[in-house]
C-alpha cells in the first residue's frame, strides 16, 4: 500500500510539472516548435517546386537568401517571373519586360503570397513578425494553442496590416487551421483555412487547404468556432500538386 501511495504522489507531481511546463510556453515557443516539426532547419537550404492551379512555382532558399519563381502561360505567351529580396523581374517569351513600380509591387505580392502559404508556419519567426498567445481553444474535439500574428510595417511586406490567427495542435504542434483578415485596394475580407492531405518531402511538411469564407459578419478570432459550427462556406481548395523538394548544401 505504501508503494502504491508513493506511486500516486509521483504521478501527481510529474503530471503537475508537465502541466505547468505547457502553461509556461510562450507564443514564440509554440511557433518555433511548430516550425521544427514541419521541417525546421531544412527549409533554410532547400529548393521546393510545385504546381498551383495553372502555374508552376519554384522557391530556392539558401543561407538566408530566397529566390521565388513563377512560370505560366497567358494566351500564346510564356511568362517567367523572378522575385528576390529586393527585386522583381518579368520575362515574356524569354524577353525582359520593363514594369512600372506599381506592377512590380502587385506581381511581387501575388508571387510571394503563394510561396508564403506553401511553407507555413516557416517564416513566422522572422524579425517583423509579432506573436501573441490568445489562449487555448477546442475545435472538433481537438485542443489548440490560439496565436495571433501581426507584422511590423518595416520588413512586413506590402500586406503588413493583415492579421492572422493560427491554431496549433497541442499534441503535435502542427498548424491545422489558420485565419486571416486582409485589406486590399479591390477587396476587404477574411478567410479561414483547414489543412488536409499532409505529406512530407525530405522532412518538409506540405499540406493543402480547404479555403472558407463567412457570409455573415463574424469576428476574425471567432472563425474557429464558426467553422466547428458549420457556419462557413467552402470557397476554394488550395492544392499544391507535383511537389518536389531538394535539400541543398
Amino acid at each position: 500500500m505504501k508503494y502504491i501511495f508513493l506511486g500516486l504522489i509521483c504521478l501527481v507531481f510529474f503530471g503537475c510539472k508537465e502541466e505547468n511546463k505547457a502553461k509556461d510556453l510562450s507564443a514564440d515557443d509554440i511557433i518555433n516548435e511548430s516550425i521544427k516539426v514541419s521541417g525546421g532547419e531544412k527549409f533554410k537550404n532547400s529548393v521546393i517546386r510545385f504546381n498551383f492551379r495553372d502555374k508552376f512555382y519554384v522557391a530556392r532558399r539558401s543561407n538566408g537568401n530566397a529566390t521565388y519563381i513563377r512560370i505560366f502561360a497567358e494566351g500564346k505567351d510564356s511568362i517567367f517571373d523572378l522575385m528576390s529580396s529586393n527585386n522583381f523581374e518579368r520575362s515574356v517569351n524569354n524577353a525582359s519586360v520593363r514594369l512600372s513600380d506599381s506592377l512590380k509591387i502587385l506581381y511581387s505580392a501575388s508571387v510571394n503570397s503563394v510561396h508564403y502559404f506553401s511553407v507555413l508556419p516557416y517564416g513566422l519567426n522572422d524579425k517583423a513578425v509579432n506573436k501573441e498567445l490568445l489562449g487555448e481553444e477546442s475545435i472538433n474535439n481537438e485542443n489548440y494553442y490560439k496565436i495571433k500574428v501581426t507584422f511590423d510595417e518595416e520588413g512586413g511586406g506590402e500586406d503588413f496590416e493583415d492579421v492572422f490567427v493560427y491554431w496549433v495542435n497541442k499534441k503535435n504542434f502542427k498548424v491545422d487551421y489558420l485565419a486571416y483578415s486582409y485589406n486590399e485596394d479591390d477587396d476587404i475580407g477574411m478567410r479561414f483555412r483547414s489543412a488536409y492531405n499532409e505529406r512530407y518531402f525530405e522532412g518538409i511538411r506540405i499540406v493543402n487547404y480547404d479555403n472558407y469564407k463567412s457570409e455573415k459578419e463574424i469576428d476574425l478570432f471567432d472563425l474557429g468556432k464558426a467553422f466547428e459550427n458549420e457556419q462557413l462556406k467552402l470557397l476554394s481548395k488550395i492544392e499544391l500538386e507535383h511537389v518536389e523538394v531538394e535539400l541543398i548544401e
